[in-house]
């Protein structure tokens, strides 16, 4: 593909792609980076707004689901208009709508600007996803979106330690003080990346556009068993993420720092594992990799259930088999991705839109019910976590099987 984008790829030297690496995988982060920083609080944040579990719980929701309906807005958009106008824009509404969380007067109010923020940190998520398919193709592609899911992965690691330690000196509200001004750091380092559609490569960003690209999709079963495998991997991991803190917090009595430890503990590993995968892409074929990876995320899940199913196991018995699961997702999603995308170049934002949007739109109808909380939710979770991944595993593998 010789045009625009490849020549951008072909005259950037290294440490200039290695910035702009940088600022792709920031954006690419959004997504855990708004929802696992305020984790540590929740539990705080319904003591100080008076609201249940389930509500605080909805404030989660919220930002799933703003950040799946703003991803299928922004993809086409950018299929239209171009990248650099709708990921600035944004970027400010990110900034402007982490102060209004910070300033919610009530819990009503913070879901509402929580489901903004979403939408507009989904911006971020699907233009990185799509500018790196605008620079990059095949296995190069496959190495990139690895090399991403580095920073992916420290956004985990690094979001519930700091938010952990902003609650030390501040109160929930501080969280989402930090989320602005991370918002306004990539907002400056955005405005220096350029434009990688060029106008003869655009297509009208209309509804009936939008449909219409759907459909070729669907059709297409590499795309399609590929997405699923991530939309499934992905919902369980945002099952695990809003599990999590009421198992350890409030099932075992540990503190929010604790927490902060395990989740990135976690973390650690999804962040290896990419990496493997981004070496083992080199010697074997992406799909392999990507079913094996995806078998061992099941095993993970159903080793977790069958602990939780014991009782109360002490949380170690818990934590292993999740961080099993954790670590193959590292090295499931980015490889997945690649393969979806390997042959959406006309419409890569579309298809960028639908594969971020589906996880959230379904990990949103799954996290309210980690607001039942206590071992049940363990169970409970287990159960999830399993039923997902034997789908994802069951989709890579008959519907790309058929390609």
């Amino acid at each position: 593909m010789v045009d625009q984008a490849a020549d951008i790829s072909a005259r950037q030297s290294p440490k200039h792609r290695l910035g702009m690496l940088a600022v792709l995988g920031g954006l690419s982060a959004f997504g855990p980076l708004a929802m696992d920083m305020y984790l540590p609080a929740t539990p705080t944040i319904a003591a100080a707004l008076h609201a249940g579990q389930s509500l605080v719980q909805l404030t989660l929701s919220g930002c799933l689901a703003g950040l799946a309906v703003g991803q299928l807005v922004a993809g086409p958009v950018s299929d239209g208009i171009g990248r650099r106008r709708p990921l600035l824009v944004g970027l400010v509404a990110f900034v402007v709508l982490s102060v209004a969380c910070a300033a919610a007067p009530d819990i009503w109010s913070l879901i509402v600007f929580r489901f903004l923020q979403g939408m507009a940190g989904a911006v971020g998520v699907v233009l990185s996803l799509t500018i790196v398919r605008d620079l990059y193709e095949g296995t190069e592609l496959a190495r990139v979106l690895s090399s991403l899911m580095l920073v992916f992965g420290l956004a985990p690691v690094l979001a519930p330690v700091i938010g952990g330690q902003v609650l030390r000196v501040t109160s929930w509200r501080g969280v989402f003080g930090v989320l602005a001004a991370v918002g306004l750091v990539l907002l400056v380092a955005g405005w220096f990346l350029p434009e990688t559609l060029p106008p003869r490569r655009r297509t009208p960003p209309r509804f009936r556009q939008l449909l219409s690209d759907s459909r070729t999709l669907v059709r297409d079963r590499q795309y399609a068993g590929n997405a699923l495998a991530v939309t499934f991997g992905t919902a369980a991991l945002i099952t695990y993420i809003s599990t999590l803190p009421f198992i350890v917090e409030d099932a075992y009595m540990q503190s929010p720092q604790v927490f902060s430890l395990f989740f990135a503990i976690n973390s650690v590993g999804l962040v290896a594992m990419a990496q493997l995968g981004n070496r083992l892409i080199r010697w074997l074929p992406v799909a392999r990799v990507v079913r094996a990876s995806l078998l061992v995320m099941t095993a993970g899940a159903v080793a977790f259930l069958a602990a939780a199913l014991t009782g109360h196991p002490p949380l170690a018995v818990l934590l292993v088999p999740l961080f099993v699961f954790v670590a193959s997702f590292g090295m499931a999603r980015p490889n997945g991705t690649a393969l979806a995308l390997a042959d959406q170049g006309s419409i890569a934002g579309t298809a960028s839109a639908w594969l971020g949007a589906l996880p959230f739109l379904l990990g949103a109808a799954l996290s309210p019910l980690a607001g039942l909380g206590g071992q049940g939710g363990a169970t409970l979770a287990g159960v999830l976590l399993s039923v997902l991944c034997v789908a994802a595993l069951a989709g890579q593998v008959l519907i790309t099987r058929r390609a």
